[in-house]
């Protein structure tokens, strides 16, 4: 094996072990200084450009009527929705309200589903969400929970770097300590790549304030272990 061969070959191992191993630097996704500085077609001109290249490198004819659009569908899928969430403007708002009602047990969330992408293999996360919180005089529309959920998948993403993500900004809409969150779900670059284990699912949680107590934590979990159906 010639050395240029070589030193690849140690980088591609490097690479996949990084990737197994879920490394991240921050509980924040990682990005660069003027990352928003584009207008979003700026973006799209640029990635349709990119993704042709690949393409084309791949041997594929653009020419061809049902893949000559491919290049800007997935262009303006990726700026508009796949990876929507890195842009801070599409943040849902989660105002509060008044806990009119005194109500002082956890309120939970659960089954919300989960699409995002393994920032490692850009493959997709398919999962659900499971999250709660306890009021100290704040609470939040239902519908917000879901929706942060979604704007946190909605990037490359680490499964457990998004499971704290949703639990901080949450904690901060909130003000308290006392939420937490629970991702159960499966990675395309586990099952449809490498091991190829179509089985297997990741599991992740964080938990806060009083949730860290093992009575409260474990009536979580039974909570959301419930089985839930609305039948006629």
């Amino acid at each position: 094996m010639s050395q240029d061969n070589n030193k690849t070959s140690v980088m591609d191992e490097l690479y996949e072990n990084v990737g197994d191993a879920h490394l991240s630097s921050s509980t924040d996704t990682p990005m660069l200084p003027g990352a928003f500085d584009k207008s979003d077609d700026d973006k799209m001109q640029a990635i349709e450009e990119h993704v042709k290249g690949i393409m084309e490198t791949l041997g594929l004819d653009l020419e061809d009527d049902s893949l000559r659009g491919t290049p800007r569908r997935v262009a303006k899928m990726f700026v508009k929705e796949t990876f929507g969430g890195l842009d801070p403007k599409r943040m849902p708002n989660l105002s509060t309200f008044d806990n009119s009602y005194q109500y002082g047990e956890m309120l939970i969330e659960k089954n919300i589903t989960v699409y995002s992408t393994c920032e490692h293999h850009l493959l997709p996360i398919v999962g659900r969400a499971h999250v709660g919180y306890i009021s100290n005089g704040k609470v939040v529309g239902l519908s917000k929970m879901n929706r942060i959920v979604d704007y946190y998948a909605k990037r490359p993403q680490v499964q457990e770097r998004m499971t704290r993500q949703v639990v901080k900004a949450l904690q901060a809409a909130l003000g308290t300590e006392d939420v937490a969150c629970v991702i159960d779900a499966k990675h395309l670059c586990v099952n449809s790549r490498g091991i190829r284990d179509i089985e297997s699912s990741t599991i992740t949680a964080e938990y806060g304030g009083k949730f860290k107590d093992e009575k409260v934590r474990r009536e979580f979990l039974d909570f959301i272990r419930m089985e839930t159906s609305f039948g006629a």
